[in-house]
């Protein structure tokens, strides 16, 4: 169950500035946002969008450190989400996905329950770098769970992590379907994307993974 990893990254060591944000309509949503991805968002956005594209953000590094009661486990049994971490070395892989005109409105409205009330994320501008383009950067909005928020669990060893994953589920399904759709988009990113945290996680979670349950079922969730 190990993942892929590289050394090199195929983005510009100096990249130029991003475009500057769309003009607001007459109702004071812009015509056009780019919405960045980094957790169950890459492979369910479950809102309309006009355009995807697949790439990173730099400055952040994403963590397993928020709790979820809701999406991926319980009130008396958390789950673990992932949220992004201020970081000057850092590089995580997402979807960044457009939505212009009606479109902004329904996205932003479904996000905020999605996120903001039922996960604890908060709202915060990142400059995107698509892949097949990384020399022209975009400004996306990306929903971050900071510490201040009651949800944030904060570290823990990538081991309890992986515990607790195997032993929550919520209303969107079992953590460790979050889990491992999340390593699979990085498989599908290339060789250049990488993230030891996530690979130290479900390396954790192959080793456990037959005592939590039976050997059809396990084979059954990967």
């Amino acid at each position: 169950m190990k993942q892929a990893s590289a050394a090199q990254d195929t983005s510009p060591a100096s990249p130029p500035a991003s475009p500057p944000a769309q003009p607001p309509r007459d109702d004071g949503e812009p015509r056009a946002l780019w919405i960045f991805g980094y957790g169950s968002l890459v492979w369910r956005p479950d809102f309309a969008y006009s355009d995807s594209r697949v790439g990173f953000v730099r400055g952040y590094s994403r963590r397993f450190w928020q709790g979820d009661t809701f999406h991926r486990g319980s009130d008396k049994m958390p789950g673990r989400v992932v949220t992004l971490l201020e970081d000057h070395e850092g590089c995580t892989w997402g979807v960044a996905y457009q939505v212009r005109d009606e479109q902004v409105s329904e996205a932003l409205k479904y996000l905020h329950v999605r996120e903001a009330e039922l996960g604890g994320y908060d709202t915060k501008e990142v400059t995107f770098y698509p892949q097949d383009t990384p020399d022209q950067p975009l400004k996306a909005l990306a929903y971050v769970a900071t510490p201040q928020n009651p949800g944030y669990l904060g570290p823990a060893p990538e081991e309890a992590i992986a515990t607790q994953i195997l032993a929550c589920q919520g209303f969107s399904g079992h953590n460790l379907e979050y889990l491992l759709r999340l390593a699979d988009f990085m498989q599908l990113c290339g060789p250049q994307a990488q993230d030891e945290h996530l690979a130290a996680i479900v390396d954790a979670v192959g080793t456990m993974l037959p005592c939590f349950c039976p050997t059809k079922q396990a084979l059954g969730l990967v």
